[in-house]
């Protein structure tokens, strides 16, 4: 194998194993900016993964080729609902973040593989009939050497690129980014300028559930084609991470975003390259929760959070 296919291979790897992370860091981002810790990006993917398999198990005859971006949609929609479950818990109830978050990852795992034993008697669902498939970008992949290598992928590794600048521009040049950065920084300030805390913070809890239910949907269809118990196995987990490595900004959690999913490709395709072929496979399989574990330990301390991450708000009270 040349450096110029290794790169490719290489390249190719990290953009759609990284998507659906990006989508579901940037969700985290809206969400801990607000000041709601969630934990539960795990279950927001997986509940997105399990409502986007099934979705195009169930209507693939009828959408034909446009069933997995219909059910995206559709995954977007679920997880936009069960984090409602998060919100409620969360900011109308005021119970702790981090112990609804674990519990939306609980609920959203257990009711997926119950519902996949109920409707299809076995512990996994057959391989979707509509997945998402490679696409060459016109003009773009003819460019010479980094055509071939930037330009052909899955559409939703693009997407997923410019959703982050989207979100970007929202949250730092628009109205309605100030009053949500606003509510995680300091929620009485904004109470007293007419900003609705809890409507923003719910805003940014479905906000997140509809980006982690994309981020499952995107997973589900590009990368593991059907649904398990261990469809979705700590990715929620590490695009955590990278809303903390990315320093809660969102070009930042998509930069980490990358780089985690380097390392898992790294894991996939390793073994491929003549420098890791020796490299036994339990270090590449563990290589991207390693990196994950060293760059928070070596970043987390330079990070800024939002100064009213994780606590509740009672209008009126300090």
């Amino acid at each position: 194998m040349d450096i110029l296919s290794a790169i490719e291979i290489l390249v190719k790897s990290m953009l759609f194993a990284s998507a659906p992370l990006i989508f579901t860091a940037l969700g985290g981002v809206f969400s801990e900016r607000s000041g709601v810790v969630n934990i539960g990006l795990e279950g927001l993917m997986v509940i997105g993964a399990f409502s986007a398999v099934v979705f195009n198990i169930t209507f693939a005859s009828a959408f034909g080729a446009s069933t997995p971006w219909v059910a995206l949609l559709v995954a977007m929609g679920i997880g936009g609902l069960f984090s409602l479950i998060h919100a409620v818990a969360s900011i109308t109830f005021r119970a702790d973040h981090v112990v609804s978050g674990v519990a939306i990852n609980f609920l959203a795992l257990g009711l997926g593989v119950y519902l996949v034993k109920a409707w299809y008697g076995a512990g996994q669902t057959d391989k979707i009939p509509e997945p998402l498939y490679y696409q060459k970008i016109p003009l773009l992949y003819d460019i010479p050497v980094i055509g071939p290598i930037l330009f052909n992928n899955y559409v939703t590794s693009y997407l997923a690129i410019i959703v982050a600048f989207i979100a970007w521009y929202v949250l730092f040049k628009t109205p309605f980014g100030l009053r949500l950065r606003s509510v995680g920084e300091h929620p009485l300030a904004a109470d007293t300028m007419g900003i609705n805390v809890y409507k923003m913070r719910y805003l940014a809890v479905v906000i997140s559930g509809v980006l982690g239910g994309l981020g499952g949907g995107v997973y589900a269809q590009t990368i593991t084609q059907d649904f398990s118990a261990s469809t979705i196995t700590g990715q929620g987990f590490i695009a955590l991470a990278a809303v903390i490595f990315g320093k809660w900004h969102p070009v930042g959690a998509m930069g980490a975003a990358l780089f985690f999913g380097l390392a898992q490709s790294l894991a996939i395709i390793g073994s491929s390259f003549p420098l890791l072929a020796d490299v036994p496979n339990w270090i590449l399989l563990s290589a991207p929760y390693v990196l994950t574990i060293l760059a928070l330990a070596g970043f987390i301390g330079r990070a800024d959070a939002p100064k009213a991450i994780g606590t509740s708000y009672i209008k009126g009270k300090r």
